[in-house]
C-alpha cells in the first residue's frame, strides 16, 4: 500500500473518487472550486493506492486559507466500499500506527491519515489537525449518515484524533426583526486592544467552550487571549469598529462582543460575559448588541454564531434571540 500526496496532473482520477455522501458536503466541484481559491493544495491531498498506476482505495484532502503554509483541518475523508480487508502490508505499517478497525474503509482511512499525521509532523505541524464534519442537527437520527460518520469517525480515532467536541452551527435570518437594545445594560467602542485581550482572559475561566479550555489548557489564559484578540483583529475580515463592550448603567463592565466577518458571512465571532455576571440573562443581551450591529452594517442574509452542544447557557441565549441552530460540526482532535 502507498501513501502519498497527489500532484496536480492526477486532480481528475482523485475526482472520480468524490461521490456524494450523507456525511459530507464536499463534492468534486467543491474541490475543483477550492483548489482554484487556494484552500485547498495538491500536497494537501492524500491518497492511499494498492499499487503505482491504481485507482486510490481512499483519499484525505485537508483544508488551509489561502495565506496558510499548512494546512488547518481535515476537510474530507473518503473510502471505495470495496478498501481492502485485513491487515495492511507490514512493510508499510508506521511505528505508532493506526489501532486495529473492523471495518475495511476505516482500516485503510487510519493508515492513510497516520502516514499523512507523520510527514507533517516531520514539517513542524504538531498536533495533527483536527477533523471537521458538517451534519445536520438531526444526523444521529438518519442511519445512512450516522454509518457514515462511524467509520470515519473509528478512521480518525485509530488515527490519534481521540478528541471530540460538537459544535452546533446556528443562524440569524433578516427575516427575522433586529434585537431589542438592552435596557439594562448600554455599549460602548473601545479602541484598546489590550482592553479585549483582559476581557478574554477574564471570560475564560469557567468556560463552557470546549475550544478555549482546550487553549487555556495548553498555552494558558493570556497567551490563549493575546492569540484570540489577534485573530479577530488580523486575520478576520470583520471591521474593528464592530467590537463592543458592555457596561451596566452604573458604568461596571459585563462583558464584550466581537461581531466579525468570515470569507463567506457576517458572524458572532466571540461574545462573552464575565463570571460575576453569569446566569443573569446578560448573554442574550450582549448577542442581541452583536447581532444588532451585524444586522445594520452588512447587507447578508444570514448571521451565523457557533456554541458547543455541551454550552447550554449560550445555546439558551442564541435561541432567545432568534438563532435557528441549522448544522453541527463534529471536530475530531489530538488534543
Amino acid at each position: 500500500m502507498i501513501f502519498r500526496p497527489i500532484v496536480p496532473q492526477e486532480i481528475n482520477a482523485v475526482l472520480a473518487q468524490i461521490r456524494p455522501d450523507p456525511s459530507t458536503a464536499v463534492s468534486a466541484d467543491t474541490v475543483r472550486a477550492r483548489l482554484a481559491d487556494g484552500e485547498y493544495r495538491p500536497g494537501w491531498i492524500w491518497v492511499a493506492e494498492p499499487a503505482p498506476g491504481q485507482a486510490p482505495l481512499a483519499v484525505a484532502i485537508w483544508w488551509g486559507s489561502p495565506t496558510d503554509p499548512r494546512p488547518s483541518n481535515l476537510d474530507a475523508l473518503f473510502a471505495r466500499s470495496d478498501a481492502i480487508s485485513g491487515p495492511l502490508p507490514q512493510a508499510r505499517r508506521l511505528p505508532r500506527g493506526p489501532r486495529p478497525t473492523t471495518d475495511p474503509r476505516s482500516a485503510v482511512a487510519a493508515a492513510l491519515l497516520t502516514a499523512a499525521h507523520q510527514v507533517f509532523a516531520a514539517d513542524g505541524l504538531t498536533p495533527a489537525p483536527d477533523y471537521h464534519l458538517f451534519l445536520p442537527p438531526d444526523w444521529r437520527d438518519h442511519p445512512a449518515i450516522a454509518a457514515s460518520v462511524a467509520w470515519r469517525r473509528q478512521a480518525a480515532e485509530a488515527a490519534g484524533l481521540r478528541l471530540t467536541a460538537e459544535r452546533l452551527r446556528f443562524e440569524w435570518e433578516t427575516d427575522r426583526p433586529v434585537p431589542a437594545l438592552s435596557n439594562r445594560l448600554f455599549f460602548t467602542s473601545e479602541p484598546d486592544d489590550e482592553v479585549f485581550v483582559d476581557l478574554f482572559r477574564r471570560t475564560s475561566q469557567r468556560s463552557l467552550d470546549v475550544a478555549s479550555t482546550r487553549e487555556v489548557f495548553l498555552v494558558g489564559a493570556e497567551a490563549h487571549a493575546r492569540s484570540e484578540v489577534s485573530f479577530y483583529h488580523w486575520e478576520m475580515p470583520g471591521e474593528r469598529s464592530w467590537w463592543r463592550i458592555a457596561r451596566t448603567l452604573s458604568g461596571r463592565v459585563v462583558g464584550f462582543a466581537i461581531p466579525s466577518h468570515n470569507s463567506v458571512v457576517p458572524v458572532v465571532g466571540h461574545f462573552g460575559v464575565l463570571p460575576e455576571f453569569r446566569g443573569m440573562g446578560f448573554a442574550a443581551e450582549v448577542l442581541a448588541e452583536a447581532t444588532r450591529i451585524l444586522a445594520a452594517e452588512t447587507d447578508a442574509e444570514v448571521i451565523r454564531a457557533e456554541t458547543d452542544l455541551c454550552n447550554h447557557p449560550v445555546v439558551g441565549a442564541l435561541e432567545l434571540v432568534g438563532y435557528r441552530d441549522r448544522t453541527h460540526r463534529l471536530v475530531l482532535s489530538a488534543v
